[in-house]
């Protein structure tokens, strides 16, 4: 059993891609909604770990745009465990000091989803002790697509020229304009993708992946992910020798 203790570095954000709670009910020959229950288990459980660890910034994969294409009854499950979500866990972000923020195309979410979201958002915005990041109807490409047209309008209107448009500018026009790029995704059941998620913003990231399935990636596997972050050597390009201290007279 890992124990927060036990970490000498605390990431400032951390990403998951939550994977694998279809597959989870399949083994156990249950409706693919059971999955996504277990999996919204499993979604507080984390929170509450990040938010003891001291983790400034989580941000869960929780629909990407794609997943509109599924059966419209798996949809509406999913919309459903999410307008539930947010009303009862409500109070604890409150009390928690929690700050909920969204990000994706959230104007195709339902009108009762969206509305609550928004209610959620609003009544978390003076907490400053962790942000629970979102990402609904979420897609990276089209993301980036966005922070383009807003850029191009821009150079338009004159507010800004194409040669200020550099990597620091163009994060601004990203949702994540606010946090710091990830240190560490997680992408839990094993896949080996991305799965359009926070493209730009990933370049450097550490990638962790367990082929452990999302309903079954608790506490202490999301421990290990951390523990797992403490063995690596972050150099953005650099070589090892660089990123060591420098030495007066061998010392």
């Amino acid at each position: 059993m890992y124990a927060p203790s036990e970490l000498k570095t605390i990431p400032s954000h951390v990403a998951i891609i939550m994977d694998g709670n279809g597959r989870w009910a399949r083994k156990r020959g249950l409706p693919r909604v059971m999955g996504h229950r277990e999996g919204v288990k499993r979604v507080r459980e984390v929170v509450r770990a990040a938010r003891e660890i001291g983790i400034r910034v989580l941000t869960l994969y929780a629909f990407s745009q794609e997943n509109w294409r599924r059966p419209q009854a798996e949809v509406s499950a999913l919309m459903d465990l999410l307008q539930s979500y947010l009303v009862s866990q409500l109070d604890e972000m409150l009390s928690n000091r929690i700050s909920l923020r969204a990000m994706g195309d959230l104007a195709r979410l339902p009108e009762t989803v969206g509305n609550t979201l928004r209610d959620t958002i609003e009544r978390t915005s003076g907490n400053s002790e962790m942000i629970l990041n979102l990402a609904l109807s979420y897609s990276g490409r089209h993301e980036i697509a966005q922070a383009a047209k807003r850029i191009a309008a821009d150079c338009l209107d004159g507010s800004i020229s194409p040669g200020d448009v550099d990597e620091e500018l163009f994060s601004s026009y990203l949702f994540t304009a606010d946090y710091p790029d990830p240190d560490l995704v997680v992408r839990t059941s094993g896949e080996l993708r991305l799965s359009n998620f926070m493209l730009f913003q990933a370049a450097y990231s550490e990638l962790y992946i367990t082929p452990v399935l999302w309903p079954d990636f608790n506490r202490q596997e999301f421990m290990k992910a951390l523990m797992d972050l403490q063995g690596r050597e972050r150099r953005f390009g650099m070589t090892s020798e660089q990123l060591k201290p420098c030495t007066v007279n061998g010392s």
